[in-house]
């Protein structure tokens, strides 16, 4: 039965989602880009247009700027007209016709194109005016006579001959009022050459210019004067002598330069320019019919997106659900694609594998296990009964035998307990200074009976200093399994060696025999549970096969490292590493001795048997911990 779940988690239904977000984006900003472009081109068509409408407002602004009235300005117009093609009409405030440029009269629009006053310009539409907002054609009283502009223009030509003479080139033009100006030179270089060449001279005011200055600076100091602020004086530049700071007077400056100008200049205006027939220039509107084909084919690339958008969904998610059937058949799922969905599915029959054989693994270590304890249980249930039965006498021997095979039971469930708080993250170790070389001794010193008894040379070999950080009691159960795993697969006239060393940063503990050894397709297994290279399970070849795998989780807690090395016939080498530095905490991968043990975990030191000191007196019934055979 399909299990159902809310819509709006569905993968088509959120992609879909997604994907029509995207569209209406995209569609947005197509959108979006359209109308700028169109916009562009818009302004650029009415930029040409007002370029022609700035031609004229200048023009027609500049002949304000020169005449008192507007009376001569017919002719003006109409030369403006013929560079434009527009009809150009100027009237009053009052919509009184000043001026027309031909044509019948028309209807003018509500609105004016400009309005024309050469003492009050918006500087966008002329930025030469700054921010005083005057025309600065508009000169009044500054206008020179005749005499005095050839007489500047006579000293101008001079001073410019005398600075070329030193390398200063410059250029005579007039200004708006008729004065002889140097352009293109160089201040700071002409200051050197201004007494030589007459540059003072140049910049001297004239009869007509001094009279014009002394009336502003007469109106300047009386707007300054209501305002109780101190008198200026003004140069022939309209600016302050002695300071920098023109802020204080520029607005008296600017009302006594209008004061001045106004009888010298025509009145305000307002100028209109029409097309050729005298009809409103046209304008850029968004009809309703185009607002609506706008909106439809919007909506159709909607309705489009969405359609795609559902077929592809459905065909992405198809494998998905191909996977999901998998999972709940549990069965490999089919692998169709190379995409992100196919490596999904890849990866899950991967994991399905691996459960499939850690599973097998499960079943064949619950049999081990089931294995190992029914041997020691039917012995003791065999001997108990033969006791009761009267077929063996109940004696020490019968109690030592009983206790040695409920020893082994022990040591069997201790090495699983082992296993599993490795397992959990319960393993606890106490680190304590210890001699590496020392323990090797004690080790050897509790197996010489084994040792002696199977025909086995026991030795240690230490070298360098072999002090460190460890749990003496974990090592010294590392040390033992290895050995007794040693002593068990070596011949009668054999050896076994502890080597200890130690590096800067590490203590080395090999255990060398000259056993069986290993073939080298089982080296990669010998540290597996209840893994043997001989699959019997006779107690004189081969132990519960959990030893080595007891060897490698506490060698991993110490944060060290074990492997194996063999060649068959010739014997086997054991090699742990433990680092040196002190092992507190999680760093080295141990737990704290505080946290909380597994039930029964006990750790205390007995005889370094094979059990690592769990309990004393196991001579009898040594712990098998080989687990390579």
């Amino acid at each position: 039965m399909t299990r159902s779940f809310p819509l709006r988690r569905s993968l088509v239904v959120r992609l879909t989602a997604v994907s029509l977000l995207i569209a209406l984006g995209s569609i947005a900003a197509t959108a979006w880009l359209a109308v700028q472009t169109t916009t562009r081109a818009i302004q650029q068509e009415q930029g040409q247009a007002l370029s022609g409408d700035a031609t004229i407002y200048t023009e027609v602004l500049g002949f304000a700027a020169a005449n008192h009235t507007w009376s001569q300005v017919g002719p003006k117009l109409k030369t403006l007209s013929d560079q434009t093609g527009r009809r150009i009409v100027l009237t009053t405030l009052d919509r009184h016709v000043l001026g027309d440029s031909g044509g019948a009269p028309v209807t003018l629009p509500v609105k004016a194109t400009a309005s024309v006053d050469p003492l009050h310009v918006d500087p966008v539409l002329l930025p030469q005016a700054g921010t005083s907002g005057i025309d600065p054609r508009a000169v009044g009283p500054f206008r020179l006579p005749p005499p005095e502009r050839e007489d500047l223009t006579t000293l101008a030509t001079k001073v410019a001959g005398c600075l070329a003479t030193v390398g200063l080139p410059s250029q005579v033009r007039d200004s708006p009022s008729g004065r002889a100006q140097l352009t293109g030179l160089d201040p700071l270089s002409a200051r050197y050459f201004a007494s030589k060449c007459g540059l003072y001279e140049l910049a001297e005011p004239t009869p007509t210019e001094q009279a014009a200055l002394d009336s502003l600076n007469e109106a300047v100091n009386r707007c300054l004067q209501g305002q109780g602020a101190e008198p200026v004086k003004l140069d022939l530049d309209l600016e302050v002598l002695g300071t920098t700071d023109q802020r204080p007077t520029q607005g008296c400056l600017d009302s006594a330069r209008r004061e001045q100008l106004t009888p010298f200049v025509a009145p305000p205006a307002l100028l209109f320019t029409l097309g050729p027939g005298g009809s409103p220039l046209p304008t850029f509107t968004l009809s309703r019919e185009n607002l609506t084909r706008i909106l439809a084919v919007t909506g159709g690339v909607l309705v489009l997106a969405a359609a795609i958008t559902v077929l592809v969904a459905r065909r992405l998610s198809r494998p998905l659900r191909a996977l999901t059937e998998a999972a709940k058949q549990d069965r490999p799922a089919p692998v169709k694609s190379r995409d992100e969905v196919g490596y999904l599915a890849a990866a899950f029959n991967d994991l399905t594998a691996r459960r499939e054989r850690i599973e097998e693994q499960r079943k064949a270590m619950v049999g081990d296990i089931a294995h190992e304890l029914r041997n020691p249980l039917n012995v003791i249930r065999g001997r108990l009964e033969a006791a009761e039965d009267g077929h063996l006498p109940f004696d020490h021997a019968l109690t030592a035998s009983l206790l040695e095979e409920t020893v082994l039971l022990q040591h069997i469930v201790e090495d699983l307990q082992d296993l599993a708080a490795a397992d959990a993250g319960w393993l606890r170790l106490h680190p304590e200074p210890v001699d590496a070389a020392e323990l090797a001794g004690h080790v050897a010193a509790a197996h010489a009976d084994r040792a002696a008894a199977a025909g086995v040379t026991l030795t240690v070999s230490a070298r360098g200093e072999t002090g460190f950080e460890a749990d003496p009691v974990r090592v010294r159960q590392v040390v033992s399994n290895l050995v007794t795993n040693a002593v068990r697969h070596t011949p009668p006239g054999g050896r076994v060696t502890i080597h200890v060393s130690s590096t800067v940063d590490e203590v080395v503990i090999a255990v060398a025999d000259t056993g069986t050894g290993i073939a080298a397709e089982d080296l990669p297994h010998v540290f597996d549970r209840f893994w043997r290279a001989e699959k019997s399970r006779n107690r004189q070849t081969g132990g519960s096969g959990l030893g080595l795998a007891i060897v490698r989780h506490l060698v991993e807690a110490h944060g060290g490292t074990v492997a194996a090395e063999s060649e068959v016939d010739t014997g086997s080498t054991f090699t742990v590493r433990l680092p040196k530095p002190d092992l507190r905490g999680e760093d080295a991968g141990v737990r704290d001795a505080q946290d909380v043990q597994p039930p029964g975990a006990v750790a205390e030191e007995g005889d370094g048997g094979g059990g690592g000191g769990r309990a004393q007196g196991r001579a009898p019934a040594e712990r098998d911990h080989r687990a390579a055979s």
